[in-house]
């Protein structure tokens, strides 16, 4: 695989970020890229991504506008986004390279299979109802990470600087076709879910994915989402 950036958007995030870069840097046999975009975090986690050996960037804070920021700090030619509460698991470099070697991905974008950091069934519905969304509708969310070269990546425009919906509005770009799912998983803190409970959560989200689908500004869905 040709070298390999992973760009993750930051805001305090110390409590899980150390989680997420461990499974990163672990991994690989060949050094891996990492840039943390930083979006004026008041903890320590521009501190631990720089001791973990990080590039860390700043950037206005918005997730859309952040990703864009690190895709623009590296020329690699492969480019992984990550959320900063996400962990991959064992074989997702392995994943990755395979994905890379075949030209037909050249303009095409993996995602991992959504696993959350919760034994409860209900955890298990909402990953079994995430991949039926990815299939069905190629709307994977951020949260399962998107692999893509930098070549496809720019040719779509990359990330646009909106607070919210931005992984979205990328994959709806990329279309239902040009999305494939690596056979790993990312594990995803269940954080959001438990405090609302995964039921009400799944509805709250699709009533902001069908704001954001109907019009409404990405800054009041923002808003709306919480």
């Amino acid at each position: 695989m040709d070298r390999l950036a992973v760009v993750i958007p930051t805001l305090n995030a110390a409590a899980t970020l150390p989680g997420t870069l461990e499974a990163v840097l672990a991994a690989p046999a060949d050094p891996v890229e990492t840039v943390v975009v930083d979006g004026g975090s008041r903890d320590a986690t521009p501190e631990l991504a720089r001791a973990a050996g990080c590039r860390v960037v700043a950037a206005p804070r918005g997730r859309g506008g952040q990703l864009a920021a690190g895709a623009g700090a590296t020329d690699a030619p492969w480019l992984l986004f990550l959320h900063a509460d996400t962990r991959l698991q064992a074989g997702w470099r392995r994943a990755a390279v395979a994905f890379a070697a075949r030209p037909a991905n050249a303009e095409r974008a993996g995602v991992f299979r959504l696993r959350f950091d919760d034994p409860s069934p209900a955890a298990r519905r909402v990953e079994w109802l995430a991949e039926r969304r990815g299939r069905w509708l190629g709307l994977p969310y951020g949260d399962q990470g998107l692999l893509i070269s930098r070549a496809f990546y720019d040719s779509l425009g990359g990330f646009r600087p909106i607070p919210i919906m931005e992984d979205v509005d990328m994959v709806r770009r990329i279309g239902r076709r040009g999305l494939v799912t690596l056979p790993c998983d990312a594990l995803t803190s269940p954080a959001r879910y438990r405090g609302m409970g995964y039921g009400p959560r799944m509805a709250w989200n699709l009533v902001c994915l069908g704001s954001y689908f109907l019009g409404v500004p990405p800054r009041l869905v923002a808003k709306l989402y919480g």
